[in-house]
């Protein structure tokens, strides 16, 4: 992870105006900055958007949660419980007013049917985000979640508008 200014060089592939956010990865801008991510089946992509600092992010998590501190040292943006409180700490580290951050969040299909087996992962997955989210009072404002597709999103740094593409469904803007 690095936290976009426009100061420094972007990765290759990116520009300085567009950052892709890989799976198991999340991204912070500071400059208005597109970021993208795309593969969202039962993972999910939960963006933050702070209008008054403009500071945003992006995580791409695939699984609810780590089962021992070891799976964590892994990396904590695999899952959507610590990828989302590390999302949290980094946009607060960076200067973003937290009484004002505001959340949406796309993902959390079920794509292989595994009902007999309990919840699918893409709905724990969508449980785990909104779960820490609501422990520090950041409010959900949109969601596309659910279903049985895949989705790419992209979260435009400027406005905090989540545009979430689908093949089944078209592109919606949260």
């Amino acid at each position: 992870m690095r936290i976009y200014d426009g100061s420094d060089e972007p990765p290759d592939g990116d520009t300085p105006d567009r950052i892709k956010v890989g799976i198991a990865e999340y991204e912070v801008t500071t400059n208005g900055s597109v970021l993208t991510t795309s593969g969202l089946g039962s993972c999910i992509g939960v963006a933050l958007h702070d209008e008054e600092t403009g500071i945003s992010g992006l995580v791409h998590a695939m699984l609810p949660s780590a089962e021992d501190e070891e799976e964590v040292e892994g990396g904590r943006a695999k899952f959507a419980d610590t990828g989302t409180e590390i999302l949290l700490e980094e946009l607060e580290a960076t200067g973003a007013d937290m009484a004002s951050v505001e959340a949406k969040i796309a993902g959390g299909s079920a794509m292989l049917d595994f009902s007999d087996q309990g919840e699918a992962i893409g709905e724990r997955n969508v449980d785990r985000a909104r779960a820490v989210l609501a422990a520090h009072d950041v409010p959900v404002v949109a969601e596309d979640v659910g279903g049985e597709h895949g989705r790419s999103v992209r979260l435009e740094g400027e406005t905090g508008d989540y545009v979430v593409r689908s093949a089944n469904e078209g592109s919606k803007t949260l």
